[in-house]
C-alpha cells in the first residue's frame, strides 16, 4: 500500500532568478478554489487507489508558505482528513521571511513537525543577484521562530556554484549554517534550466558561473566539511544526523510508489507515472466537475522499473541493496548489469560488496555519468 504524499502549492510572492518549478505570482490568483480542486483530487484519487496508513507527506511549491494562516488550515485540514491518522513524517517547504508566527502556530497544531527552508546562501549579495527577497536576518529570526515554536527538525536547503560565488564565499555559509546545530542540510549546485532567468542571461553571456572545477571544490568541501561535524551524507546532495534523514525523499530514492496532487505534480501509483496538468485552468478545471484529468500517463515495463531501481538506488550513500533488487524482480543486478557494473568498477566510480552496490567518493562527483549507464 502507498503510504507517502506530495503535494504541490504554486504560488510565490516573488520568481527567483533559477526556478523552473511550476509557479505563479500570488497576487488575484484563485488560492481558495485551488485549494478545494486540491482536496477533490485527492478524494477521487484515494477512491480510486485507497492508500496505506500515511506515513509521509511533503508540501512543495511553489511557496506553501505564501498562503495566508486561514488558508494553510484549511490545506492542512483537507491533508488530515484525506491521509488520516498519526502522519510520521509531515515537512512544509517554507522561505525565510514569510514564515510568520502565526503560519508556525497552524502548522504546528495540524501536526507539521519538519520544516524544509529554502535558505540558498547567507550572503546577502548572492541572495540578492540570485532573486531571492529574504536576508541573512531574516533567515535567523525564521529558525528561531520554529524553534520557539516547537518544530526543531529543520533542514536548510543550501545552493552553490551561484553566479561570482567564491570558494571562501561557500564555506563562510557552511559554516554559518553548521553553527544552528540543525538536524538536516541538503546542498545542490546551481543548474541553469531553460525558461529561467538565468538561462536568458546565460545566453547573452551575462551571467559569470564560477565553473566547473570550482563547482566540485565547493562539493569537495562540502562533503568534508559535513564529515568533520558528524553529520552524515546519505544520498548524494543531502546530509543529516541520526535518525532525521528526510523520510519521504528516501521513498523516491528507493524507487517506492507515491501520490502526487496539485498542479504539475507527479505520481508513481500502481507502476502508472502520472504527472499532472500545470496551468492552473487545465488542472482545475476537470476536477471541478468532478474527474481525473492528467497531462501524461505512462505505465512502466519491468525493464524501466529496474533501470530505475539503479540510478535511483545510487543516489544512496549506502547504495542499492542487492537483496532488495533480487526480492523486488527476481533478478541479480551483478548477472543483469553485469557490462556497466564491471566498467564502472573499472573507472573506479562504483564499488561493492555482497549486500550493496554503490558510488565511490569519485562517482559522487559524476552522478549523472554514473546513472547513464543504465539507460537503455
Amino acid at each position: 500500500m502507498i503510504s507517502s504524499t506530495y503535494i504541490h502549492i504554486p504560488f510565490c510572492h516573488h520568481i527567483c532568478h533559477y526556478c523552473d518549478f511550476n509557479k505563479f505570482y500570488l497576487k488575484n490568483q484563485p488560492v481558495d478554489e485551488y485549494l478545494a480542486t486540491l482536496d477533490q483530487e485527492m478524494s477521487l484519487t484515494f477512491d480510486l487507489h485507497p492508500p496505506g496508513e500515511m506515513k509521509t507527506v511533503f508540501v512543495g511549491g511553489g511557496t506553501p508558505t505564501a498562503l495566508t494562516p486561514k488558508q494553510l488550515e484549511k490545506l492542512c485540514q483537507s491533508i488530515l482528513a484525506r491521509a488520516g491518522g498519526q502522519i510520521e513524517e509531515f515537512t512544509f517547504e517554507a522561505n525565510p521571511g514569510e514564515l510568520t508566527e502565526d503560519k508556525l502556530r497552524v502548522l504546528k497544531e495540524y501536526g507539521v513537525n519538519r520544516l524544509s527552508l529554502g535558505v540558498q546562501s547567507f550572503n546577502d549579495d548572492l541572495l540578492k543577484a540570485i532573486g531571492r527577497t529574504h536576508q541573512y536576518e531574516d533567515i535567523v529570526s525564521s529558525i528561531d521562530a520554529a524553534i520557539r515554536t516547537g518544530i526543531t527538525n529543520v533542514s536548510l536547503d543550501l545552493i552553490y556554484s551561484l553566479p561570482n560565488q567564491t570558494v571562501e564565499d561557500f564555506k563562510e555559509t557552511l559554516d554559518i549554517a553548521l553553527a544552528f546545530d540543525l538536524p538536516h542540510y541538503s546542498g545542490y549546485s546551481l543548474i541553469v534550466e531553460p525558461k529561467t532567468v538565468f538561462y536568458n542571461r546565460l545566453r547573452k553571456g551575462q551571467l559569470p558561473l564560477p565553473g566547473e572545477d570550482t563547482e566540485a571544490s565547493m562539493y569537495d568541501v562540502l562533503m568534508n566539511t559535513m564529515e568533520k561535524k558528524g553529520i552524515s551524507q546519505y544520498e548524494i546532495s543531502n546530509f543529516a544526523k541520526k535518525g532525521y534523514e528526510s523520510k519521504h525523499n528516501l521513498v523516491y530514492w528507493s524507487n517506492e510508489e507515491y501520490y502526487g496532487f496539485g498542479a504539475g505534480a507527479h505520481s508513481y501509483v500502481k507502476e502508472v507515472r502520472r504527472s499532472n496538468h500545470g496551468p492552473l485552468k487545465k488542472y482545475m478545471d476537470p476536477l471541478e466537475k468532478g474527474h481525473l484529468d492528467y497531462l501524461e500517463e505512462h505505465t512502466t515495463t519491468v525493464e524501466e522499473r529496474m533501470e530505475e531501481e539503479m540510478f535511483l538506488g545510487l543516489r544512496k550513500v549506502e547504495g542499492i541493496s542487492v537483496k532488495r533488487f533480487n526480492e523486488k524482480f527476481n533478478q541479480n543486478p551483478f548477472i543483469l548489469y553485469k557490462g556497466p557494473l564491471q566498467e564502472l568498477f573499472e573507472k573506479g566510480w562504483v564499488t561493492h560488496d555482497e549486500q550493496y552496490i554503490k558510488l565511490t567518493r569519485e562517482g559522487r562527483f559524476l552522478g549523472n555519468e554514473v546513472f547513464q549507464y543504465f539507460l537503455q
